[in-house]
């Protein structure tokens, strides 16, 4: 038993090395690259079904001048997905939980689209700070609180995603902590933990494929 529940989300190191490089390039050997058959099999076949539909929704409010941005995006959706669901494998480790490692994907994301929008449209940019019909004698603080959570984004971004997949880290361990220690003196109740338990990683499941959803999701918006 670990001595800290936080020791989980310690990167493994071997030899002395980080094993948090294995863990980020992990996902990208996962994903089967496409063919140029003109059949492809069922795993790449529902895996372009899934990238189209999901790039689809995507851009669906995105005028056609963003849909430059399809590739990256998707491409990061994939990532994040990939890392959330294998983070819940025994024996794993999940580098979204790392702060660092999400402001490291947040903060340049959200600047290039604050520096692009500066440079293609300036004055829809900087009317984004300003509401239309404010009273005139509440336009400079409306201008600063907008500013304020213009570079609050990207810290709300990272904060966001490490904050919901730490939280159910830590509930399935103490869950199955409880469930382990009560095995050898009330099985039922053990049995019950072990069915919430059950519940618990079904639900981890769904937030993990969701927060990498609403990570990119906002990053478009």
């Amino acid at each position: 038993m670990m001595a800290n529940l936080f020791d989980q989300f310690m990167s493994p190191t071997y030899l002395g090395i980080p094993l948090i490089v294995l863990a980020l390039g992990l996902p990208w050997i996962l994903w089967p690259s496409p063919s140029s058959r003109w059949l492809n099999n069922r795993l790449i076949t529902l895996q372009s079904w899934f990238l189209n539909r999901f790039t689809q929704q995507l851009l669906l409010p995105i005028n056609t001048g963003g849909h430059k941005w399809a590739l990256i995006l998707a491409s990061l959706m994939a990532f994040l997905l990939s890392m959330n669901l294998l983070g819940l494998l025994p024996y794993t480790f999940t580098p979204t939980t790392q702060l660092s490692l999400n402001m490291g994907l947040a903060v340049p994301f959200w600047l290039a689209t604050v520096i692009i929008g500066m440079r293609n449209q300036p004055t829809a940019a900087l009317g984004h700070l300003l509401p239309e019909g404010t009273p005139t004698p509440l336009i400079p603080v409306l201008i600063v609180i907008e500013t304020i959570s213009l570079f609050i984004r990207p810290l709300a971004l990272g904060v966001r995603l490490t904050a919901n997949l730490t939280a159910g880290h830590l509930l399935i361990q103490l869950i199955a902590t409880a469930a382990f220690t009560l095995m050898t003196t009330m099985t039922t109740v053990a049995l019950l933990t072990t069915s919430v338990l059950f519940l618990l990683t079904l639900l981890e499941v769904a937030v993990a494929m969701i927060q990498a959803y609403v990570f990119v999701l906002l990053l478009s918006l």
